[in-house]
């Protein structure tokens, strides 16, 4: 009997976790951002408060599980919109060749040399941008990878045999790159497109640490460690926590990104 795969069982865990979390942050944490000032710093452990509380005496526990909306909303809106950009121009790119080809190629490769999370640092402060500008600008900047990736893989798929015989047959081009070539190009952007998740995550976790993205008080776990700095003597949990929870999401998220285009490569090689 064939054994279940391992990495996506164990990836699937954390990652259910988050996702239930960010949809029911609302009744999982109730009171995350309720303020108790009086009662201030706690240290992990206190009764009522098992990961203490931070310097405005919120909890660290319901503040962490409240974050995780929009530490998941944000990179997948990011994923999925550099995703269809990817998709879209990346076809036309690969099957038609040409001026396109080379218009796309050469757009690309200009915001591939740029420095993603400088260059989203600096959009979102000159336009006083908040969360959802900062996504745009993210959706725009990775896209790249994803045209890159689906040009080429396109490219691959026309010059095979089957679309040579469907040109004979005079099927028309849009036909043939949406109908015949996308569906063998998909499972490979999809596996990108998670990559895409995790890296998204880091980035809006770093600018949120840098003060842009989500706004002040905010629950978001790249704010939290903004926010906690400061508390690592008093109540390190407060940074430990949202710390722990970016890596563990987004190695959850890689490990299971490369195990899918790794089953996208080895399908693609038996065909």
């Amino acid at each position: 009997m064939k054994r279940p795969p391992l990495t996506p069982i164990l990836c699937a865990v954390p990652l259910t976790v988050v996702v239930v979390c960010a949809i029911g942050a609302h009744w999982l944490a109730p009171d995350a951002t309720e303020q108790d000032v009086l009662l201030g710093v706690v240290p992990a452990g206190t009764s009522g408060h098992l990961f203490g509380t931070d310097q405005l005496g919120r909890d660290i526990l319901q503040l962490s599980i409240a974050g995780a909306r929009s530490a998941v909303v944000g990179p997948v809106c990011i994923a999925l919109g550099s995703m269809l950009i990817g998709v879209v121009l990346g076809t036309f790119a690969g099957y038609f060749g040409g001026w396109a080809d080379l218009a796309l190629t050469k757009y690309a490769d200009l915001l591939l040399a740029l420095p993603t999370t400088l260059i989203a640092l600096v959009v979102a402060g000159l336009v006083d941008g908040g969360y959802w500008v900062t996504v745009l600008v993210l959706v725009v900047l990775f896209s790249p990878t994803d045209i890159r990736l689906v040009r080429g893989a396109v490219m691959t798929q026309a010059a095979r045999p089957y679309i040579e015989s469907a040109r004979v047959l005079g099927l028309g081009r849009l036909r043939i790159m949406f109908r015949h070539i996308l569906p063998n190009v998909l499972p490979v952007a999809l596996a990108t497109m998670l990559l895409n998740v995790a890296f998204a995550l880091v980035a809006m976790s770093a600018l949120s640490f840098l003060g842009l993205g989500v706004g002040p008080g905010e629950p978001d776990w790249g704010r939290q460690l903004s926010d906690g700095r400061d508390l690592l003597g008093r109540n390190a949990a407060a940074v430990i926590v949202p710390g722990v929870l970016i890596i563990v999401t987004a190695a959850a998220i890689n490990l299971l990104g490369d195990w899918l285009q790794e089953r996208s490569v080895e399908r693609a090689g038996r065909r």
